[in-house]
């Protein structure tokens, strides 16, 4: 997390969003010979109306205290939504602390009761993506979903689960753009940044995202993937908040030809119970 120790993480965002503007974007002509990508500094200052000292200062670390106005009129050049505005002003706000201890993530009893009598795809993920408790149609339907995994680092690392999306390169720009997201100010939080710097040296498509500091969250969707077995899947997936752990379900329409397959992967599949959860963060497994 090289550019949240450098304790300019409000700089480094402004300087990221604005590369990804482009001048037409912002109803500025061209030009020619721009050594940067996106907008200049003074142009993000001319549209915001302040001065181009006062935004380099901001860019630089110089000033961290930015009035809500100052932040409003960056957030409109830089065209953020809203959560992309909320972060930016949580940037703003943030201020030094003590380190905290972490917390070990821990799945409730009922939740594994729950697991085992649910007949679709269903495990429990903490902050970091790892895999805390599937049940067996999860496992079924993706191995990399039994617990001791980490969901994003399969996704950027493991081939076959770069091939069990039929949209990688988005479901990747998601996982990221939500994993900091989900960071917010807890960048001292050690399985945060074991996680980041693993994928920092390992995958150049996350040093990629990652640089492009996105923030989204990643709650309810539909996805299609490819099974190896099934084939084909188009999926529903929802995201459910159980005390400090995440329950996620993927399920098909009703009497779909997904639905179909689903229960053809239930019937191949051997019965077994949900698994145990894992009271501190797993041991990531390849």
């Amino acid at each position: 997390m090289k550019d949240e120790e450098s304790g300019n993480r409000l700089g480094s965002y402004l300087r990221a969003r604005r590369e990804l503007v482009s001048p037409a974007q912002a109803g500025l002509p061209p030009g020619g010979n721009r050594r940067v990508p996106g907008l200049r500094r003074e142009e993000v200052a001319l549209l915001a109306g302040i001065s181009p000292d006062y935004y380099l200062r901001l860019e630089r670390g110089r000033d961290k205290n930015p009035s809500p106005q100052v932040l409003a009129s960056l957030a409109r050049v830089l065209e953020l939504d809203d959560i992309e505005r909320t972060y930016l002003l949580g940037l703003a706000a943030a201020r030094p602390r003590a380190p905290r201890r972490m917390r070990p993530e821990h799945v409730p009893a009922r939740v594994h009761e729950l697991l085992a009598h649910l007949q679709i795809p269903a495990f429990v993920e903490g902050r970091a993506f790892d895999v805390l408790a599937s049940n067996p149609m999860a496992v079924a339907l993706s191995p990399r979903l039994r617990p001791g995994h980490n969901r994003l680092r399969s996704l950027l690392l493991d081939p076959e689960e770069q091939a069990f999306h039929q949209d990688w390169t988005r479901a990747t720009a998601d996982f990221v753009a939500a994993l900091r997201t989900t960071i917010g100010d807890d960048t001292d939080n050690p399985r945060f940044v074991e996680l980041v710097g693993e994928l920092a040296l390992s995958s150049q498509r996350f040093r990629t995202l990652w640089a492009r500091h996105d923030v989204r969250g990643l709650a309810g969707g539909t996805t299609t993937v490819h099974h190896p077995v099934v084939g084909e899947l188009r999926l529903h997936r929802d995201k459910l908040p159980v005390d400090d752990v995440i329950l996620v379900v993927y399920y098909p329409d009703k009497n779909s030809d997904s639905d179909e397959k689903l229960r053809l992967l239930a019937a191949l599949s051997p019965t077994e119970s949900a698994d145990t959860a894992h009271d501190s963060p797993p041991a990531i497994k390849p």
